[in-house]
């Protein structure tokens, strides 16, 4: 009996033992896939059939929208980031500190690949060897790197110098040294300006030499035709191919992904078109703001909207998690539902007016072209929230005007018809 107990117990514990390693085994992989996860996702992506869209982001919640639309990767934009980050135009003032700091934000929000904007590396291929493993170590998939001069000039602008054609080879070397010795999988894309700061015929030598190099993709920037495109998809036909989609008009054509993956892309970068319309509809806020009023509600999300963007819902339902008895709301302890309830209060002000109350104020407001710009009704109960509508309405008593209309049984009154400062008609109507 004790032979067979030790026996017993021995194998128990060899099993046990089994267990363990496969376990650690399993953690172990989980831990390198989840290192390793977005350059993998993105070479994965480069080895998947077809052409693939990525939109530049420059912040933490543009990544955001990016991913909640389904796109499968993006890039950061050196052009945004500085724009966003320090106001000021991408010429080499943001820093390679800036950048990285930037980045880790961005690929912190997301779970899609990110493909990072690492400019010329910031100096000779010792910095760009640092550079790459700071990338690598703020979450990228993968890293643009250029041959441009210091400083840099933006892409599609004038006076873009590059370094030699061996130093342009040696940073990519530098670039996959930086990887090797990280134990990282980065994706290296080689970037040539050489078309507009020298000549096409010098950007397609410098594309194969990147290519020979051991870059994972070769981008040409600012080619100047669709004829430019096709010659530059045909170098080293086996090293996919990247495309630079300038929105707004630059040197090279806009042609749809249909056209850009018979051309021969395989990745296509869109780098504005987040940056250009978040300028455009700040201008657009501001400027009805400064005239007395909001944005239309059209033109903007709704507060429960924004929070769901933001993630609210499910940062409560996590923080349930982690709540006691004690810190857990009272509603919920009691098992009641976390949404907010709304009490419809009474008003009296001692005349008999609580039929204001059931009554709507209507608010129209007409451009000086003519057409209709706002047209809403809100309970005449909520008059402390019509300035929140129209803010040119601030400075009149509007309870006033109501209390005094509504000692009439008239349908409809009109309390105020005026245009405010930006020559926009506002009528106001109790209804």
């Amino acid at each position: 009996v004790h032979r067979k107990f030790v026996q017993t117990s021995s194998i128990q514990r060899s099993l046990s033992l089994v267990r363990w390693k496969v376990y650690a085994v399993d953690r172990s992989s989980v831990r390198n896939d989840a290192v390793d996860s977005p350059a993998k996702s993105l070479r994965r992506l480069l080895d998947s059939p077809g052409i693939h869209l990525g939109p530049a982001c420059f912040d933490a919640l543009s990544a955001k929208l990016v991913q909640t639309t389904g796109f499968d990767f993006c890039f950061t934009t050196g052009f945004g980031i500085s724009a966003s980050r320090l106001g000021l135009p991408d010429t080499g003032l943001i820093s390679y500190g800036e950048m990285v700091d930037q980045g880790q934000q961005i690929t912190g929000a997301v779970s899609i690949p990110v493909i990072g904007d690492g400019d010329n590396g910031y100096g000779n291929p010792m910095n760009v060897k640092r550079t790459v493993k700071g990338y690598i170590r703020a979450g990228f998939a993968g890293i643009i790197l250029e041959d441009q001069v210091s400083p840099k000039a933006c892409g599609h602008t004038k006076d873009r110098k590059v370094v030699s054609r061996e130093e342009a080879v040696l940073r990519v070397k530098a670039a996959i040294d930086a990887r090797e010795e990280s134990g990282s999988d980065i994706v290296i894309v080689a970037r040539t300006d050489s078309r507009q700061a020298v000549s096409f015929e010098e950007s397609l030598w410098r594309a194969n030499a990147l290519s020979d190099a051991g870059a994972d993709v070769v981008f040409i920037d600012a080619l100047a035709s669709k004829e430019e495109m096709k010659t530059f998809c045909k170098v080293s036909p086996s090293i996919p191919k990247m495309a630079n989609m300038l929105e707004g008009g630059g040197k090279t054509p806009l042609l749809s992904p249909m056209e850009l993956a018979e051309v021969g892309y395989k990745l296509v970068a869109y780098p504005l078109s987040l940056l250009g319309v978040s300028i455009r509809a700040m201008q657009d806020a501001l400027t009805a703001i400064k005239g007395g009023r909001l944005p239309s509600p059209g033109s903007m999300p709704s507060f429960e909207e924004l929070k769901q963007i933001l993630g609210f819902d499910a940062y409560y339902e996590e923080e349930l998690r982690y709540s006691s008895e004690a810190t857990r709301p009272e509603r919920q302890r009691n098992g009641e539902s976390d949404s907010v309830r709304v009490v419809t209060p009474e008003i009296y002000d001692g005349y008999g007016r609580s039929r204001t109350w059931f009554r709507k104020l209507r608010i129209k407001i007409t451009g000086r072209d003519g057409f209709e710009k706002l047209d809403v009704r809100i309970p005449a109960g909520f008059l402390e929230g019509i300035t929140s509508i129209v803010p040119a309405l601030g400075g009149i008593n509007i309870k006033t005007l109501v209390d005094d209309a509504s000692l009439s049984m008239a349908e409809s009154q009109e309390l105020l018809d005026f245009n405010d400062a930006m020559g926009d008609r506002i009528q106001v109507f109790l209804e």
